[in-house]
């Protein structure tokens, strides 16, 4: 379509930089929300380039879900914005089917026009009942009261960051393709830290991390992975409900850019055998009044805290109870395999990267916790709830030597669909209702796919896998 008609908002990557490095400072000071929506607002009103806000959600299962208000019905019925929640996956039956969303207007962003299309803004929603209260199964919301509880009642600020690996694949739409080939073409073969400069692979990091830049991650470094065209692009930490958006977006760009290059970032924790696969190695620390980093100790064991390790020996308490929230798919199964680095034992370690809990290097501002058995295709709100939430608040099991015990997570979806339901700790964080929800969904994929998981990925772990997942492939079960 032409475009000399149109004069919709197309900002430079440095002002969108620091447009969106100001609105983060803005979040991470805790502006009052009612400030925060008469600047947004303001904002929208006076800039005649922007058409549209889209604005995003997750479903139960982190699917990210976007919609486009025109700007001028937005600003005029922000307070009244429903949609139709028997169509999302986990949510509402058809019968019961309105739900609203609220806007978060905390959580905006100044998008880059050449990868979420011009005159645009983006901005996180939460999801509503039809009564006005938060809706169970919107994990953000529930991620959200949790953390500002925590704030509000003993000082508590939850930090993340999450360590994100990729495949890239030649050609549009690999996933999806997948059942018609099984298989995926692989882009690059340099391995750990090495791709030519102007390889598809290294284009490809290189342009996610510019528009990385542009929405304010402040990146740290980026580089191939071990496994053939494998990719890693870390930034800086955030606030527990920053954190989960942020890695929604990195997905999401990633998603696009591969798409403008013609490829196919994919997120299956194990879409090829052989190779290692993809975690979203969790990293979290806890700040107490004053910005005191409470997982620091120089005297410390490793120099981690008395608090660190009570909240690493809470964690492996349930680590059997929330393998299915850090490992959501069939396909997910296949990466928890020891002779590719994986984290399958249930233990905390400072040196061995088969823990499920492992110990980094840190010092005062960096000393943290990092939970290596996530996939990138959980759940990340529902992710980093479990951990702050079993971290803070749950109990130490009278295991021996719990934090070296010979425990191992399970190998499979049915026995972690197994442990997932028979858990108390599961029913009381999530409640009776999201438990089944999610239960349910976790059981129809997996009986969609073959039991074993074989030596081969098979079409059915990608096809209904629920990144991918759409109504066409579903329905030719």
């Amino acid at each position: 379509m032409s475009s000399e008609l149109r004069d919709f908002l197309m900002l430079p990557y440095g002002e969108l930089e620091e447009k969106n490095l100001a609105a983060k400072e803005q979040r991470k000071n805790r502006v009052p929300i009612h400030k925060l929506q008469e600047e947004r607002l303001k904002y929208l009103s006076d800039t005649k380039g922007i058409k549209a806000v889209t604005l995003m959600f997750s479903d139960l299962e982190g699917r990210l879900h976007m919609l486009d208000y025109d700007k001028k019905f937005l600003i005029k019925s922000a307070d009244n914005l429903t949609f139709d929640g028997s169509s999302i996956r986990g949510f509402t039956a058809q019968h019961e089917s309105d739900l609203r969303l609220l806007v978060d207007w905390s959580a905006f962003y100044f998008a880059p026009g050449d990868v979420f299309g011009s005159g645009k803004v983006l901005v996180f929603g939460e999801v509503i009942d039809k009564d006005g209260s938060p809706f169970g199964a919107d994990m953000r919301g529930i991620l959200k009261k949790f953390a500002n509880e925590k704030f509000e009642k003993d000082g508590y600020t939850c930090n993340a960051a999450n360590e994100i690996e990729g495949f890239v694949f030649a050609g549009l739409n690999a996933e999806r393709e997948y059942y018609k080939t099984g298989s995926f073409d692989f882009v690059n073969t340099g391995g750990y830290y090495h791709c030519l400069p102007g390889d598809p692979l290294r284009q490809f990091i290189d342009t996610v991390a510019e528009v990385q830049r542009a929405m304010g991650f402040e990146n740290e470094k980026d580089h191939p992975e071990v496994a053939p065209s494998q990719f890693e692009i870390n930034y800086s930490y955030g606030e527990v409900v920053a954190a989960a958006d942020t890695i929604q977006l990195y997905k999401l760009i990633c998603r696009q850019v591969a798409n403008n290059l013609g490829l196919t970032a994919s997120f299956l924790p194990k879409p090829v055998v052989g190779v290692n696969g993809s975690g979203m190695h969790t990293n979290v620390s806890v700040s107490g009044k004053g910005g005191k980093n409470l997982m620091w100790d120089p005297k410390g064991v490793e120099k981690l805290s008395d608090f660190g390790w009570k909240f690493i020996d809470r964690i492996l308490t349930v680590g059997r109870d929330t393998c299915l929230l850090y490992n959501a798919s069939v396909n997910a199964f296949r990466r928890l395999d020891p002779h590719f680095e994986a984290p399958n034992q249930i233990k905390a370690s400072a040196v061995d990267r088969g823990s499920m809990v492992r110990v980094p290097i840190g010092n005062e501002r960096s000393s943290r916790v990092e939970v290596r058995s996530v996939g990138p295709d959980a759940n990340p709100y529902a992710v980093l709830y479990s951990v702050f939430k079993a971290g803070l608040d749950g109990s130490i099991a009278n295991i021996p030597n719990l934090r070296s015990a010979e425990r191992y997570l399970p190998d499979n979806i049915y026995d972690a669909l197994e442990d997932f339901k028979s858990s108390k700790w599961i029913t009381t964080i999530l409640g009776e209702d999201v438990k089944g929800r999610y239960a349910d969904l976790k059981q129809a994929s997996a009986d969609r796919c073959p039991r074993l998981l074989g030596t081969i990925v098979k079409p059915e772990e990608v096809q209904f896998h629920h990144e991918v997942y759409n109504q066409f492939l579903w329905n030719m079960f």
